[in-house]
């Protein structure tokens, strides 16, 4: 069983020749239809909103595809705040959900106009003392500690993670920001990363909704809307099967006209948090074999490495990897193929089955559509790759150049080193 690439070989060697690999390229036509998909089955909550999770690809040209069906952003730094804005977002088109924020990212989100999200109960004072009053409008994220289990599977450990308020904290929370003069209050978790089942979000939606439930009775709070963050994850391995986000839609709006609408809450919103959901499948690194070696294992050394998608190396992450023009081919050779970085973990795939490969070869690794690009960084001096999309007409646009060595020593002028690589210039 494998995975379907949406470009070609022949489609690879023409781009290719203007834009040299590695580059990440991404399928409008599939974001597209997936952010269709998503809008149609939350339509039955009149205020549901997607914040699409600008951390998992930060590109502009993605985003605006994304705000054709309504999506805001979803932003954790003071970078991706000013991303979005410079968009022409604001306000209520905006989610700040970040933690160990500092003091003029939160001054940022504020002037904005966009919902804050806070991480912890002492986030309420340091805001206040930031701001001078605090929003009629805020959101309190939400760890309920322990394990999440779906079943007898545990699908996560909240407990061990550093973000959000305990149960308690919910509560005391939510009276002390009443008294401060906030109106209006939402309720944020997450509780697990990169689910592939439909269960997920029906189970998280039920606990949120009864704890919101709780809140409004013990608290007097009006909960204007209630974010399931993100966690609806990708197939990355060609055998799992894939969510089905009509199915999940409908089976959060059983449970929402289950607990909320008789308690007298049929208004509120539901929000969403998507990145890897919403791009991941539509995207590919592609790259070119430049070398092979035979010592104690066959090894195919490629022009990308971990600079350009970590995960991997980070998590030791699957990505399935289709050899184009060679997708017919029978999968009867055995490979590590790794990128050129001073690290042994800098391997895309160890001991894949691939059919053989030769020197020239592109090779396609699947489902970099969110955190790929992103999560890039310089180590060796390796530079970032360029960005393309494919166009819903087969054409292929550039969204982001590739870095350049000018980029690389950008920071250092201040120094005398960049007036001798590049003499003249500021």
């Amino acid at each position: 069983m494998g995975k379907k690439a949406f470009v070609t070989k022949e489609l690879v060697e023409e781009i290719a020749r203007k834009y040299p690999t590695p580059f990440h390229i991404y399928d409008e036509r599939g974001i597209r239809e997936n952010a269709r998909a998503l809008k149609e089955a939350f339509s039955w909550n009149p205020g549901f909103k997607e914040y699409f999770a600008v951390k998992a690809t930060p590109n502009p040209f993605l985003m605006e595809i994304l705000r054709d069906y309504g999506c805001g952003s979803d932003c954790s730094s003071l970078t991706e705040l000013m991303l979005s804005h410079a968009m022409g977002m604001e306000g209520e088109d905006i989610m700040f959900s970040s933690n160990d924020t500092p003091a003029e990212e939160f001054a940022y989100a504020a002037q904005i106009g966009a919902i804050i999200n806070l991480d912890d109960i002492t986030h309420i004072g340091f805001l206040e003392k930031i701001l001078g009053k605090l929003p009629k409008t805020l959101s309190c994220r939400f760890n309920p500690g322990g394990y999440f289990s779906l079943g007898t599977e545990i699908m996560d450990n909240p407990g061990d993670a550093k973000y959000g308020f305990t149960e308690a904290q919910m509560f005391e929370g939510y009276r002390l920001l009443k008294e401060k003069g906030v109106e209006h209050f939402g309720i944020h978790s997450f509780l697990a990363s990169n689910t592939v089942t439909n269960e997920y979000y029906p189970v998280l939606a039920r606990q949120l909704f009864e704890l919101a439930v709780r809140l409004k009775e013990e608290t007097g709070a009006h909960i204007a809307f209630i974010n399931l963050s993100g966690g609806i994850g990708t197939p990355y391995r060609p055998d799992q099967e894939p969510n089905d986000i009509r199915v999940i839609g409908e089976s959060v709006r059983k449970v929402y006209e289950e607990v909320l609408v008789p308690a007298g809450m049929g208004d509120v919103a539901i929000y969403t948090e998507l990145g890897r959901f919403m791009m991941a499948p539509y995207g590919h690194l592609v790259t070119k074999v430049i070398h092979e070696k035979h010592t104690y294992k066959e090894y195919l050394g490629v022009d990308a490495c971990a600079v350009n998608l970590m995960r991997p190396a980070m998590y030791g992450a699957y990505h399935h990897i289709t050899v184009l023009g060679k997708e017919e081919k029978p999968l009867d050779r055995k490979y590590d193929v790794t990128g050129s970085l001073c690290e042994n973990n800098d391997k895309f795939a160890i001991d894949r089955m691939l059919p053989e490969v030769e020197i020239g070869d592109y090779l396609v690794i699947h489902d970099t559509g969110a955190h790929g690009f992103s999560m890039g960084y310089n180590y060796n001096g390796k530079l970032k790759s360029a960005e393309l999309l494919l166009r819903e007409d087969g054409s292929v646009q550039l969204i982001r150049r590739a870095e350049t060595a000018r980029d690389y020593f950008a920071t250092f002028d201040c120094f005398e080193i960049f007036d001798r690589l590049f003499p003249g210039e500021v």
